[in-house]
């Protein structure tokens, strides 16, 4: 066999991994996947100013590596993604902790106690790219030993990542004095405690209950999905096989403003706000790697009737490369096999947000809108709900006004259905907003002759209250349900 060695150049290497596109939060959350990789129950990040010289660490009290074990995962790539790997593992391709670093850092050093050893190696980018070798340093210099010594005081077990020389900070002339740079870097920290809280939200509940603190503040797990909220509303999961495997997707229709207390409201609408946050959300072992998103399906786009759509997909870590997911953990490209299933219930979630926007609109418009439309009228009233039926929709004007003996039966009737609307059965057989809403005269589509014969009668109405024929069809054609129906008033 005829060949040559290509070794790549280690400064290049070193400015390739540092250019992937970490953002800070990202970067921290793949050393996070190490720590929850090595069993960790206890997980702290923690952001130190002092200028040019400030450092982030991430401590764990997880199992620790020995000599060999730290110098292979301080090794680039040391591990393809085929290798195999532990059901608790997170990582993929073996550079995560190296690129998260080299991007956010120049000088990386991991510390990390097996039993009752210290081991430490550290990667300096300055000495690597001096030398044109990739020198890992079994001394990390009397500055950061000092760092290490303060920082595993409280113990002598887990693991310590330091990340010196900052990027972005090292390289100034910002001093410890800079209070608006200061405000910059802990405004980082702030950043870094959402993500992670949405990243690992699964691993912060039962069963897994991994206790993560941002300069010492424990992270709340923030769900996307709002799944204890009585009013949220759960599309059937479906199974989508994916070779040996299968791929588990949930839909979710989030609660509409008018059934959030404000913190619940401002809360859901995560870091990216309401219309930043719909779409799929793709988890493997449970470790968030893309939040609201719809995957570059064609057409579909972010639209704000489509705000309360968002679906939980759950792919096995077997499927990494079917799924296209990067090294940084933060795209996904869906494979083919599955795109059309994944288009099919992304539009039937949509279908059923948008449809339960509109009617929360309606319930809102009520007290405000055209008087003629509904045939119920709901509010509240000194604490009370009070359902009413509109005395000035058409039909029932038109009956309560009748002849006087008809009329007087109408009206009595009318109050006794107002007085014994049987809340109490519709709460035990329907308690939450669910796909199964009953929806008048069948739904959306053609009317059939049963609707047509009670619009027939309401058009009726509006013509004998003074209407012109034009202006009864497009009252007509805008009064729910027939608004949603095609009929003689809109062909």
């Amino acid at each position: 066999m005829d060949f040559d060695v290509a070794a790549p150049d280690p400064a290049g290497m070193v400015a390739s991994l540092s250019s992937l596109g970490y953002s800070l939060p990202a970067a921290i959350a793949d050393l996070v996947d190490n720590s929850i990789s090595a069993g960790a129950g206890n997980i702290d990040v923690d952001f130190t100013w002092e200028g040019k010289q400030s450092w982030i660490t991430v401590k764990d009290d997880g199992r620790g590596m020995t000599g060999p074990e730290l110098v292979t995962a301080m090794t680039v790539a040391a591990r393809g993604p085929s290798s195999e790997r532990s059901h608790t593992d997170l990582g993929r391709f073996g550079v995560g902790l190296k690129s998260a670093s080299f991007s956010q850092c120049r000088k990386l050093t991991v510390s990390t106690f097996a039993n009752g050893v210290r081991n430490t190696r550290t990667w300096d980018l300055d000495v690597v790219e001096k030398y044109g070798q990739w020198r890992l340093l079994r001394n990390p210099g009397a500055e950061t030993e000092t760092l290490l010594k303060k920082i595993h005081e409280s113990g002598d077990q887990g693991t310590v990542v330091l990340w010196e020389r900052l990027s972005g900070y090292h390289d100034t002339t910002v001093t410890s004095e800079d209070k608006k740079t200061q405000a910059q870097f802990y405004t980082e920290a702030e950043r870094t405690e959402a993500h992670l809280a949405m990243v690992f939200a699964r691993f912060l509940v039962h069963p897994y209950r991994r206790h993560i603190r941002v300069r010492g503040s424990e992270l709340t797990p923030w769900d996307p999905f709002l799944t204890t909220h009585p009013s949220v509303q759960r599309i059937p999961e479906e199974p989508l096989p994916l070779g040996a495997k299968s791929v588990r997707v949930q839909p979710f229709v989030l609660p509409t403003a008018q059934r959030l207390s404000q913190d619940e409201y401002d809360s859901a609408a995560g870091t990216k706000g309401w219309l930043g946050q719909q779409g799929f959300y793709v988890y493997r072992r449970d470790r968030l790697i893309l939040a609201g998103d719809w995957l570059g399906i064609r057409g579909l786009r972010r639209e704000e009737k489509y705000n309360l759509a968002r679906i939980a997909v759950d792919i096995p870590a077997e499927a990494d490369v079917a799924w296209g997911v990067d090294v940084r953990k933060a795209s996904v490209v869906p494979p083919v096999s599955l795109r059309r299933h994944l288009e099919r219930i992304a539009r039937h979630t949509r279908e059923v947000a948008s449809r339960s926007s509109r009617q929360r609109g309606r319930i809102a418009s009520r007290a405000h809108g055209d008087p003629l439309m509904f045939a119920w009228n709901v509010k509240r009233d000194d604490g009370r709900i009070l359902l009413r039926i509109n005395r000035k929709h058409p039909l029932v004007k038109s009956a309560a006004e009748g002849r006087a003996s008809e009329a007087e039966a109408i009206r009595a009737m009318l109050r006794l259905l107002e007085e014994t609307v049987p809340i109490t059965a519709i709460r035990m057989l329907h308690e939450t907003d669910t796909i199964d809403d009953p929806e008048p005269f069948g739904g959306p589509g053609e009317a059939d002759p049963e609707t047509i014969a009670v619009a027939r009668r309401v058009y009726e109405a509006l013509l004998e209250q003074g209407r012109s024929p034009e202006n009864a069809r497009e009252v007509l054609g805008s009064m729910p349900p027939f608004d949603e129906q095609q009929g003689f008033w809109n062909s």
